[in-house]
């Protein structure tokens, strides 16, 4: 990268700032914010967790595979046994047909206790639940991939704002004591008699202004600051200052790769088509499923003199065939639903991959134009500190108004301000073109 000094003078106040904040603040690196925003940063823990919760979910979809056993009991107390009609025949042989005779059966006490087991031996829907959880686990990976981008951006938007601002300081603190020699030198020719009070007033106009400018521009430095800290992870009480040279390269082309929204988009499909597949197949496959129980019936009389309480064994295992016949047109429904989020889905890609295309022509433009403007503004500070330099010294030859030394100041500020919002432009659309094209993890 090639390393954009602004002047030597601003250099040297430069050097100057970051050695009275040494001692107070540790220098943070663009790179140091974005290695400790990986480790701190709140969004990013609970993007990681809810990449645990996707793999959970996977594991939940398998586990669905494995048998189910199930204990049961159940003891019941009949005050009233029931009925059940029985044939007078039964009774009577002689007795006509279609005549009837009620009866209760079975003893007051009925426990029962026993193991049931059920096994998926084949079961659409849970293989297509299973398939489906593991396209949503890469789904959710590439969406912590997009918020870690996104925390990426910002933290660099942020850093370069900070340098911005940090360095709209060191202009106006060389302004600021520009304005003050010259006030000096005012006041020393009125105590001469070669200045008028105007003319110091004017001066001191200018020293204000520029103060309330510096008190101003700190508070926005700290406050960019404060929330740099604050997407970075770390306490607001935490020291930090950053790297106060601005940094850009001349000539940098990044190989367009496939960004993550269009990858996300792909997922989604995939993840639609599976929900389809899925619907499709419970519609028309059956499920077959392992069953069987094992358990013990007791049965028990309470009364004088035969009082008793027998167990008997109870089991048996079998095969449940289960084929879905008519639901009432909801799969049908669903289905339906599903293909209309797909068509929604491709068109989302065609418009995604159209747009971005279009933005990274015009991020690219956007990027060439700052850097044309920077070498320009670069050349015009330069030339507005001579001229400036030239016309304080006409100044104290007396060749040169205050109006002339004000215009020659005001020229120079108004290079200043050129050449940060050509930098600013530069880094921004820099930053965008990295994410456009998929760069944006090497900010780092």
């Amino acid at each position: 990268m090639k390393l954009v000094n602004i002047h030597t003078l601003f250099s040297l106040l430069l050097f100057i700032l970051i050695g009275l904040n040494s001692t107070q603040a540790q220098v943070w690196s663009l790179e140091q914010c974005i290695d400790t925003a990986q480790v701190h940063n709140k969004n990013l823990q609970m993007s990681r967790n809810n990449i645990s919760i996707g793999d959970q979910k996977e594991k939940e979809a398998k586990a669905y595979l494995l048998p189910k056993v199930t204990a049961n009991a159940d003891y019941k107390y009949f005050t009233n046994l029931p009925y059940q009609l029985m044939p007078l025949s039964t009774f009577n042989p002689t007795a006509p047909e279609g005549q009837f005779k009620e009866a209760q059966f079975g003893v007051p006490h009925n426990i029962n206790a026993n193991l049931q087991l059920s096994m998926p031996l084949y079961n659409p829907q849970v293989y297509g639940t299973i398939q489906t959880t593991k396209i949503a686990s890469e789904l959710t990976e590439l969406q912590y991939k997009k918020t870690e981008e996104q925390i990426f951006f910002e933290i660099s938007n942020l850093y370069y704002n900070a340098q911005i601002v940090y360095n709209q300081l060191a202009f106006i603190e060389s302004n600021l004591l520009n304005a003050e020699r010259l006030l000096k030198n005012f006041q020393l020719l009125k105590e001469q008699f070669l200045a008028k009070g105007t003319d110091i007033g004017i001066v001191k106009l200018q020293v204000g202004q520029l103060t309330s400018q510096k008190v101003s521009i700190g508070s926005k430095y700290e406050q960019v600051l404060n929330a740099l800290k604050f997407a970075i992870g770390v306490s607001i009480k935490q020291n930090l200052q950053i790297e106060p040279n601005i940094q850009y390269q001349n000539a940098n082309e990044y190989s367009p790769l496939s960004i993550l929204d269009i990858h996300i988009i792909k997922t989604q499909n995939r993840l639609l088509s599976s929900e389809l597949s899925t619907l499709n197949n419970s519609r028309f496959l059956p499920s077959l499923n392992l069953i069987g129980m094992y358990g013990t019936t007791g049965f028990g009389y309470d009364k004088q003199p035969t009082d008793f309480i027998k167990f008997f064994p109870i089991g048996f295992a079998g095969i449940q065939l289960s084929y879905p016949l008519f639901n009432g047109t909801v799969s049908q429904r669903k289905i339906n639903q599903k293909k209309i989020e797909i068509q929604n889905n491709e068109i989302r890609f065609g418009l995604l991959t159209e747009q971005n295309n279009m933005q990274v022509q015009n991020a690219k433009m956007q990027k060439g134009v700052a850097k044309k403007t920077i070498e320009t503004a670069t050349e015009q500070i330069q030339l507005a500190q001579t001229i400036y330099e030239q016309t304080i010294i006409q100044q104290k030859q007396g060749t040169a108004s205050l109006t002339d030394v004000l215009l020659a100041e005001n020229a120079l500020r108004e290079a200043q301000q050129n050449y940060l919002s050509a930098v600013i432009d530069y880094l921004k659309a820099d930053l965008n073109l990295k994410k456009l094209t998929g760069n944006i993890s090497t900010t780092k």
